[in-house]
């Protein structure tokens, strides 16, 4: 009797209490992805009219700091201009991965974050070709985050966090292959 109803207490506290398998704080997720063009004056103007049309977004103009004579540019001149998105960055980043083929270079990943370019924005699915725009670029940056990065990042009692919490390179390829299927070459 004793033994059948111990049995039928560890059955039940088995179904209630599952197995930690994995820590939460080391779960992988999408922070942001930001989207950017650079150009100066006129190539500026279409790159912005790029990125409110594949984002509904006003996108922020990125400053010069330095001067380059051959270009043109000179301090406090407009050279960029860039977007972030934060609410489901996944469908975005789905999108922007659709020209690439789902395929980036190990090259192109760095810690917490990885980037790559799209040559012509006609190639990412949804968008026509518009006239007063021409060929364009932009380039997409995706960065990567753990729980407990705000951490280091608030501004009242402000924390330091190991470099543990850092996202390595083969973390971000295995979490890109088993979430998004891209291949890497």
């Amino acid at each position: 009797m004793a033994k059948e109803k111990i049995k039928k207490v560890e059955e039940r506290v088995n179904t209630i209490v599952k197995p930690a398998t994995e820590n939460p704080m080391r779960e992988i997720k999408i922070d942001k992805v930001v989207l950017s063009v650079g150009g100066v004056a006129e190539e500026l103007e279409k790159g912005i009219k790029l990125l409110e049309i594949l984002t509904a977004k006003k996108p922020a103009k990125v400053m010069s700091r330095k001067r380059i004579p051959a270009l043109g540019v000179r301090p406090g001149l407009h050279v960029g201009a860039l977007v972030t998105i934060r609410k489901k960055p996944e469908e975005t980043l789905k999108r922007m991965l659709t020209p690439k083929e789902n395929t980036l270079k190990k090259s192109q990943i760095s810690e917490n974050n990885f980037s790559f370019g799209i040559a012509e924005y006609i190639e990412i699915p949804g968008v026509e070709y518009h006239r007063d725009i021409g060929i364009k670029g932009l380039d997409v940056t995706v960065v990567m985050k753990r729980t407990g990065r705000r951490v280091r990042l608030k501004k009242i009692k402000r924390g330091k966090i190991p470099k543990r919490q850092a996202i390595s390179r083969e973390e971000i390829i295995k979490f890109m292959e088993e979430n998004f299927k891209t291949k890497f070459i």
